[in-house]
């Protein structure tokens, strides 16, 4: 086709440029598409969307999506990643590959609380039932495996309470069952834990923390490494996958993408930050307990200096019981640098308050619990706003 023999309007659609090949940049291309284009009807008729060595459709993945994918996967050392719209997205995708009416499924107790609701909604609208287990349980969860059961989730540590499960132990019961272990290992970022070592089948991940960094962008991952053997995980998390129409946009796997070569040392540096805060609020007497992995008073400290290298940012204090919510309260409201909102990851640092009595069965602590987010800011400078705010509480 010549533009010279075609319509302006058609000359608006198509054109005869093409950009010579051998371009190189650090930056991944970002390739916007639905429609994928074949060369001719036999390829076409011979696609298969489960096989990335070629294209079919843009649901089903781009060089931009397979190039976040393969990144991902390499760093959480897995062989095969699936991308989600957010991290509940990819929570859903687990379900909805390995359970059906009739399974059983276990959820620590102090599972991510959309999690939770989740499984309730299995339980009521879909005959799967939903059994929550102590988090601290290790091999003890053997004796709650039922003929029934086919999946187990866990989570390290709790993103609320930050209990520390033994994952070795719990994943050893399961396989002697033959039963799959799913952990939400978004508070190490893939980086500080490596779950795979430790036994687990299937890792997910809330991109939307560290991996962007930026807290702009909602976007999970489910990640195994069975080298996607057919009947395998993968292979079945594929189905999933396709059977919701899960889809990610091209810009939001690039901004992941940016986000990914510096993840380490921020994380770092939010762990860093974090212990300096930490330490400094264990020595209020406005705090009864701070809940933090790497502090030797937090339930599964031992496991967790076992089986980690990390802790990044995240981490609870509870309050003196002397003090009520309403107290509490005043005192978040009272902070200037930090923020009210959930998630974490981002540079910016957040608190947030929970009713931890109503959300764990046999709480054993009294007290106000409230989430801290340690962004990048100086230590120094939050540990003052944390003072200040104390002080009006």
């Amino acid at each position: 086709m010549t533009t010279k023999k075609i319509s302006p309007q058609t000359a608006l659609i198509h054109s005869e440029y093409e950009p010579p090949a051998g371009f190189g940049a650090f930056p991944p291309a970002i390739h916007h598409a639905s429609t994928v284009l074949f060369p001719n009807v036999a390829a076409l008729r011979s696609g298969d969307w489960k096989d990335k060595s070629a294209y079919t459709y843009g649901l089903h993945g781009t060089p931009t999506t397979f190039t976040l994918e393969a990144r991902l996967a390499q760093i959480e050392g897995g062989t095969d990643c699936l991308l989600a719209p957010s991290g509940l997205a990819a929570i859903a995708m687990v379900d909805f590959a390995l359970l059906k009416t009739g399974d059983d499924v276990l959820l620590p107790d102090n599972i991510y609380n959309p999690n939770r609701v989740l499984g309730n909604w299995l339980q009521e609208s879909m005959g799967i039932t939903a059994r929550y287990y102590d988090p601290l349980v290790g091999a003890g969860i053997a004796a709650l495996i039922q003929p029934n059961t086919r999946l187990i989730w866990t989570e390290a540590p709790g993103s609320v309470s930050m209990e520390v499960p033994d994952l070795p132990a719990i994943c050893a019961a399961a396989k002697a069952k033959g039963v799959a272990v799913a952990l939400d290992n978004t508070w190490s970022a893939g980086i500080a834990l490596r779950a795979f070592e430790l036994g687990v089948d299937i890792v997910v991940q809330a991109l939307t923390k560290y991996q962007s960094g930026g807290a702009d962008v909602l976007m999970g991952a489910v990640i195994t490494r069975d080298d996607g053997q057919p009947g395998g995980l993968h292979d079945r998390l594929s189905l999933s996958h396709m059977r919701l129409g899960y889809g990610v946009g091209a810009d939001d796997a690039y901004l992941v993408m940016r986000g990914l070569p510096t993840m380490k040392l921020r994380f770092d540096a939010h762990d860093a930050g974090a212990r300096t805060v930490a330490a400094w609020l264990s020595a209020r007497p406005e705090i009864a307990k701070v809940l933090h992995p790497a502090f030797e008073d937090c339930p599964g400290h031992e496991t967790w200096k076992r089986d980690f290298t990390g802790a990044g940012g995240l981490f609870s204090v509870l309050f003196d019981a002397r003090y009520t919510e309403e107290q509490t309260d005043r005192f978040i409201d009272s902070l200037k640098l930090f923020k009210i909102g959930y998630s974490w990851g981002g540079p910016n640092s957040l608190c947030v308050p929970y009713r931890i009595q109503a959300m764990r069965r046999g709480w054993p602590d009294a007290g106000i619990l409230v989430r801290f987010n340690i962004g990048l800011e100086d230590p120094a400078d939050l540990i003052a706003d944390i003072e200040a705010a104390l002080a009006l509480m």
